[in-house]
Order: structure tokens, then sequence, then C-alpha cells
């Protein structure tokens, strides 16, 4: 009798923590989506990486200091937006979150070749820098997934280049494309040309490392293909479409 009272015991107290798990889980979901609902309409102000940059510099390093200043889209030029998708993410348009083809493409170059390449996607991009920390983790690449998901369902198109080119990193504490703009050419993002847009995209592989403001010849280079492929992708029209 002892022996089954000690079983139903654990029993019990195994559906209690699965009961809390699910609990816990279902808290969880709908936290996120309904921030992400809430960030759908309302700009985001402060992003998990700002908040990893600023927590670092209290460790290591002087103060990190932000520029960053949200706008809506409608304040920054199609050049600029045209110009982080002909060089992030050709296919924006048109995936769900992932372009499949741009994955096996990388996986095969990484393959033959030290230097890697990745094929992270603009949303992918906003879901991590909103939502995620900086990691090249399983875990961390997981929570990615979901998040992508996530704001592919919940925001439209332009709204994840709205929240990608007011959040992205474009220098050492310079986020977002108003804040790159006046620091870099002393000019609203509204009046971008489009060899500045192209320079700015240029520098979004390591912004800590390319300076717009005192480019490289690799950065220049860069800065020639991004010009051709905007071209390519038939100019700031492309953005009005999406």
């Amino acid at each position: 009798m002892a022996a089954k009272r000690g079983k139903g015991k654990r029993k019990s107290l195994w559906k209690r923590i699965l009961g809390y798990l699910a609990l816990g889980l279902g808290a969880w979901f709908a936290l996120t989506i309904s921030v992400a609902l809430f960030f759908r309409f309302v700009p985001v102000p402060y992003s998990a990486l700002m908040v990893e940059r600023e927590v670092g510099s209290w460790f290591s390093g002087p103060p990190h200091e932000i520029q960053h200043r949200w706008v809506p889209l409608e304040a920054i030029h199609p050049n600029m937006g045209l110009a982080v998708i002909a060089a992030e993410d050709q296919n924006f348009a048109d995936h769900f979150g992932f372009d499949w083809k741009a994955i096996e493409k990388a996986v095969a170059h990484n393959e033959r070749s030290k230097r890697k390449r990745g094929a992270s996607t603009l949303s992918q991009q906003t879901a991590k820098n909103i939502f995620l920390w900086e990691s090249r983790s399983w875990v961390r690449k997981g929570f990615e997934v979901y998040f992508t998901l996530l704001i592919e369902t919940v925001w439209s198109k332009r709204r994840i280049l709205e929240v990608y080119l007011n959040s992205v990193e474009f220098g050492d504490g310079v986020y977002g494309v108003e804040a790159a703009s006046q620091r870099f050419f002393h000019k609203p993002a509204k009046a971008l040309r489009p060899g500045e847009a192209a320079l700015l995209a240029a520098v979004l592989p390591s912004p800590r490392r390319y300076k717009a403001n005192a480019p490289s010849g690799y950065v220049r280079t860069r800065q020639d293909w991004i010009l051709r492929q905007m071209g390519n992708l038939g100019g700031p029209d492309f953005i009005k479409e999406l």
C-alpha cells in the first residue's frame, strides 16, 4: 500500500510540474504575441541589441552612447529601403521570413570557403535585433525562427522594413537610418541620395568595423555593387509596391 501511495504522489507531482510548465509556456506565447501586436502600431523605442550593447559597456570600455531616433517609413527615402533589400535580402518581398535558396547557397559556399557567408533575411535580422541577444547558439537560433515567423504573421512587409531601418546598427552607438543619416551626412533620412543609401547599406555586414564616413576600398566596392542591384530591382518604385 505504501509503495502504491508513493507512486501516486510521484505521478501527482509530475502532473503539477507539467501543468506549471504548460501554464508558463502559454503565458510566454501570449506575452510575445501581445508585444508583437503592440509593436505593429507603436514605434519600437529600444531594441534588445541596444540593451546588450549598453549592459556590455558597464563591464568593459567607456559608456555606450546611443544615437537613435524613430521615424516612420514615409520619412525615409525609398532609396534606403531599396539599398538594404538589394544588399541583404533581394527576395524580401516574396519569402515568409526565410530565403531557402539563399540558405542552400550559403551552406554550399561555407563548405568550400574559409570566409563564411550568412543567409539571414531582413525579417530574421529584425527579429534578432528587437527581441534577442547576439549569439550563434542553436538555442538562440530556435528563438530567432519563432520570432521571425511571429513578425511575418503579425506585421506587414512594410512594417518589418520600417522596424528594421529604425533599429539596425550603422555604427558604434548609431541605430536606425535617421541617426545614421544625420551623423554621417548631416541630413534627414528623407533626403538620402542613392549613393549615400548604398554606402550605409554597404557597412551592414559589420557596422562596428566598416565606416560610412571613412569607407575602405571594400566598402566602396560593395557600394558600387549595391547601386547596380538597386537598378536591377527597378529603383525606388520597388519599395512602393511592398
